[in-house]
């Protein structure tokens, strides 16, 4: 009897040896693959994924997926029907909630309720956006409801453009607050420049998939594409992050 339990836990141990030794190939093949294909990146995890013959590669906030052979690549997201969660949607989210933390919020515009903070947002800006203007019209009615906007810097046209260096302007300027108030209101601030944060918050937008603005990056690294009214928003907060 004993030898008989000896030589099934053999059997296992050597097969799950075998399956083990495989999935550490099949992702040593996946990571020297993307390693010729993206150079300058390294994957921040690379695991199986719940679909069989495909491993999870995450870079940040972008998720995509490579078969065990390193043959073909697949963008998209996975969706367990079962429990109806968006597998892939939840990993962006993560990434995202990581990549924002890893901002130093000196380096943000921070409008912060007077009394209570209930929900903290972050906000891709950009000066000349019409609904961005909208949005900082209200921005006291936001903060009256507890929620603090955090800006960050996404001039829509691009580097070293007027939208770019009116950012600069604004991040440069001794009161940031004021100087963002007044060039959303369409008024003249002085021209600036500095050691400043504009273009690194654009690649951060560009990693997060900002392709408009507003773009609002939520608590829970869920993001929400423009204006939105400040109660709406509170609302919506309230229900998917919960009241603080």
């Amino acid at each position: 009897m004993n030898k008989i339990i000896l030589l099934m836990t053999a059997v296992v141990f050597s097969f799950s040896s075998s399956v083990m030794s495989s999935e550490s190939d099949e992702i040593s093949k996946v990571r020297e693959i993307l390693a010729k294909i993206i150079p300058n990146e390294k994957p921040d995890t690379i695991t199986k994924s719940p679909l069989s013959g495909l491993y999870e590669v995450v870079y940040g906030p972008e998720i995509m997926y490579v078969t065990g052979d390193g043959r073909f690549l697949m963008q998209g997201d996975l969706v367990d029907l079962e429990s109806k969660k968006n597998l892939t949607e939840e990993k962006r989210s993560a990434g995202r909630r990581k990549l924002i933390a890893s901002i130093d919020p000196s380096t943000m515009i921070t409008f912060a309720p007077k009394k209570e903070i209930k929900h903290v947002i972050t906000v891709f800006t950009d000066l000349d956006c019409p609904y961005c203007r909208k949005m900082h019209q209200e921005i006291a009615d936001y903060t009256q409801r507890g929620i603090e906007i955090r800006y960050l810097a996404f001039p829509r046209s691009g580097l070293n453009t007027p939208s770019y260096f009116k950012a600069v302007s604004v991040w440069c300027s001794r009161d940031r607050k004021q100087a963002l108030t007044i060039a959303k209101a369409g008024g003249k601030i002085d021209d600036k420049t500095c050691d400043n944060p504009v273009r690194s918050h654009m690649m951060m937008g560009s990693q997060v998939g900002v392709t408009g603005t507003p773009t609002l990056v939520l608590e829970d690294g869920s993001v929400m594409p423009g204006y939105v009214p400040a109660q709406q928003l509170s609302a919506l907060l309230d229900e998917r992050i919960g009241k603080n």
